[in-house]
C-alpha cells in the first residue's frame, strides 16, 4: 500500500513540496542522522539506521538531483553505522559540514588545536562542576560531546554543566552545540545551515527539503527560510520528539520520529515516480 504524502501546515511549505515534485531532478533532499534516520539511543556507538531508512533512501536517490545527510558526527562513522554506503550518489557532510564523504572518498580539514586543549581540560571541568554519576564524554576526534542521558536527572545535569562547558569552549576557541541531553564542543565556523546553503549553491538546486530533530538543526531550518526568501522553494521537516518541541515550531511539517521520516521518504519517492 502506497503511503499518502502528508500536506505541510504552512503555505511556504506546501509551495516547497510542490516545487520538489514538479522538478525532482533539480531538487535537493537533506537529512540529519541521529533522531531522524536513526532512533536516539543511550550509547551513540550503538546507533543504527531505522530498519527501512536505507531502502527508502535508495528508492529516492535515482529520482532527486541531490540526496545528502548532514550530521554533527564524523562522516565515516555515520556511513558505517547507517550502512549508507549502499545509497547510490549519497553525499554525507559530517562535523556540521567540515567533512565531506562522497563515493567512498573523505575530505576533511585538520583538527584545530583547541580540541586537544579542551580534551585535556575537560575531566577537571566536569569534576569541578560536580557532574553527576552517569555523565560521560564522547570523543569524536574533531569534537567532544558531554552526554547526560544516563544520569538520574538528565535535564538537571545538562543545566548544571552548561555554564562550565561554555567557559571551557571560550577558553579553547571552540563553539558550543546544544542537543538532546548533550552539549558538544566543536570547531567554530560551520553549522548545518551553512552546510545546506553551500550544497544548494554547489548543486544549483531549484528546491530543497531538510529534515532534522534537534537544536543543531535549527540553522538548517533557518537556511530553508532564507533560501525561500531568495526564490528557492523549500520544506523544513521535523522528526518529532517530546525532547525538542521548539524545533517543531519552526517546521512546515512534523512527522512521528524516524518512523515518520521513513514513511515520508517512501511517499515522496512514490509521488515523484508518479509525476509526469
Amino acid at each position: 500500500m502506497t503511503q499518502q504524502l502528508p500536506s505541510p501546515e504552512s503555505a511556504a511549505g506546501r509551495a516547497g513540496l510542490a516545487a520538489l515534485l514538479r522538478d525532482p531532478r533539480r531538487a535537493l533532499v537533506a537529512l540529519d542522522f541521529d533522531g531522524t534516520l536513526s532512533p536516539i539511543v543511550d550509547d551513540p556507538a550503538a546507533a543504527r539506521a531505522h530498519a527501512g531508512a536505507v531502502d527508502a533512501l535508495c528508492g529516492l536517490a535515482p529520482l532527486v538531483g541531490t540526496l545528502a545527510v548532514i550530521t554533527g558526527r564524523a562522516a565515516p562513522a555515520v556511513v558505517e553505522l547507517g550502512g549508507l554506503d549502499r545509497v547510490p550518489g549519497l553525499i554525507v557532510l559530517g562535523q556540521y559540514g567540515r567533512q565531506r564523504w562522497e563515493a567512498g572518498t573523505l575530505t576533511s580539514p585538520p583538527v584545530p588545536a583547541g580540541v586537544a586543549a579542551a580534551r585535556e581540560q575537560l575531566p577537571a571541568v566536569l569534576a569541578g562542576a560536580g557532574a553527576p554519576e552517569g555523565t560521560w564524554t564522547e570523543d569524536k576526534q574533531d569534537a567532544l560531546a558531554v552526554h547526560t542521558r544516563r544520569t538520574a536527572n538528565p535535564g538537571q545535569a545538562l543545566e548544571r554543566l552548561r555554564h562550565p562547558l561554555a567557559g571551557l569552549a571560550e577558553r579553547t576557541g571552540l563553539a558550543v552545540e546544544p542537543g538532546r541531553m548533550v552539549i558538544e564542543l566543536r570547531p567554530p565556523g560551520s553549522d548545518k545551515g551553512q552546510a545546506l546553503r553551500g550544497l544548494v549553491r554547489q548543486r544549483a538546486a531549484a528546491a530543497v527539503m531538510y529534515c532534522g530533530d534537534d537544536l543543531g538543526d535549527e540553522p538548517a531550518f533557518r537556511a530553508v527560510a532564507e533560501l525561500r526568501a531568495e526564490g528557492i522553494p523549500g520544506l523544513a521537516v521535523c522528526s518529532g520528539s517530546t525532547e525538542v518541541s521548539a524545533l517543531a515550531e519552526l517546521a512546515d511539517l512534523v512527522v512521528d520520529g524516524p518512523d515518520g521520516v521513513v514513511a515520508l521518504l517512501n511517499a515522496l519517492a512514490a509521488a515523484m515516480s508518479a509525476s509526469p
